[in-house]
């Protein structure tokens, strides 16, 4: 039996098959631009691989092209017994994985307004997976539901009380299944329980986060309530003073729209540069690009002050920091920037470890610090689809349990 993992983009919808009983990825694949002109679909198994090429129009045509790449490849749509769904924003409304009943689709329909530019795709992933695998169960796992236990204190924005209430305006995070998954693993490293562990987690992609989890919760992080906060991204802003898209919208005269296009399209990495949103292009140019060079030295003192912030609010000695996701695994010289003049704090990275470690050279998990580091320091390749695997097959099988920390995942062994 197998379970089909979706994770749907604005324009692109990613797939993986996983074995049922291995926990492991049996095809994987990508369908890219959705409703463009030369749509296709990339293709992996462990014995064939490739490019078809497939006009879609919407995400329901792609999920009925890959549905049947699934079935040229010898996966019958009767062994798929549930399809897992990643869904962006949870709002409130869930604080874990859920079966994704009429209800609970209507629910995250109505959360639209919270991530337009993510949701939708989502909801029409689910709706068009229901259509054509009906016997299938379907799960909707969201970023946001792991931090749900940050507190009111940290959660709220002080704005008028009603913009809470009647608006829900305030901090959810994203990036929450990552944040799990790789807390577990370092709980799972240092050989204590999850609920025993201070930990600090950068999940630095092409979009950022840190998180701070207490004894195996997350009690604040970086992204507010949208994932255009915190952290300096590819192409996003992350946290800047709330009166500058006023001011430059009454000086360049622009639309509102068009201001959330460039602090979502056209800002991070990509604003200071005026050209790169590629990390790998930075690094190839930071030693004769002087706005490459700024671009670095700027989001990796942003990361320091997130940590910085995050050992005070945690309040309690620091276990472990773990870097992980794109830059977090495979950029050593931002992990070395982001550490260095830490040592006051505990904090001592091990260069040579660190300089030859990173996900593209299959360096696995690994300890960065020094032996003598009072917080030791780790990267860790994340594993969001296994969360997402494993929360569906338990939903499937009646054996999910809503608070993680009670949840018998594979990879806390």
């Amino acid at each position: 039996m197998y379970v089909l993992a979706l994770n749907c983009g604005s324009s692109t919808l990613k797939f993986q098959v996983f074995d049922t009983d291995t926990h492991a990825p049996v095809f994987k694949g990508n369908a890219e631009k959705i409703n463009e002109f030369g749509s296709f679909i990339k293709y992996k198994s462990d014995t064939n691989s490739g490019k078809k090429d497939i006009q879609m129009n919407n995400h329901s045509e792609a999920m009925s092209g890959i549905i049947e790449l699934l079935q040229e490849n010898g996966i019958a749509l009767s062994d798929i017994a549930a399809v897992g769904h990643r869904v962006v924003h949870g709002g409130d409304k869930f604080a874990c994985s859920v079966e994704a009943t009429d209800e609970v689709i209507h629910t995250i329909n109505e959360l639209i307004d919270l991530a337009p530019l993510h949701n939708p795709a989502n909801l029409t992933g689910i709706v068009a997976a229901k259509e054509i695998l009906p016997n299938a169960k379907q799960v909707a796992i969201f970023d946001t539901a792991f931090h749900q236990t940050m507190p009111d204190h940290i959660y709220r924005y002080a704005v008028p009380s009603a913009w809470y209430r009647e608006l829900g305006v305030r901090k959810y995070g994203f990036h929450g299944t990552s944040h799990l998954y790789v807390s577990k693993r370092v709980a799972a490293l240092l050989g204590k329980p999850a609920s025993k562990c201070n930990i600090i987690s950068l999940h630095i992609g092409s979009g950022a986060s840190t998180c701070a989890i207490k004894h195996g919760n997350s009690i604040d992080t970086s992204l507010g309530m949208t994932p255009l906060a915190g952290l300096i991204m590819g192409t996003r802003c992350g946290d800047l003073d709330p009166a500058v898209p006023f001011y430059v919208k009454e000086k360049l005269g622009l639309s509102d729209n068009l201001i959330m296009e460039i602090l979502n399209k056209k800002s991070g990495i990509l604003g200071i540069t005026e050209c790169y949103a590629d990390r790998r292009d930075i690094e190839e140019h930071i030693n004769d690009n002087k706005a490459c060079k700024l671009a670095f030295d700027m989001e990796t003192a942003r990361m320091k002050n997130f940590i910085g912030s995050h050992i005070a609010t945690i309040g309690e000695p620091i276990d472990a920091i773990v870097f992980t996701a794109g830059i977090g695994e495979n950029g050593f010289l931002w992990r070395e920037s982001v550490c260095k003049d830490m040592e006051h704090l505990g904090i001592k990275l091990n260069k040579e470890i660190n300089d030859k470690t990173a996900s593209f050279m299959n360096s696995g998990e690994t300890e960065i610090s020094t032996p003598d580091s009072k917080i030791k320091v780790f990267m860790i390749p994340t594993n969001e689809e296994l969360v997402l695997v494993e929360d569906t097959l338990a939903i499937l099988n009646g054996t999910y349990n809503p608070d993680h920390l009670n949840m018998d995942y594979s990879f806390i062994k």
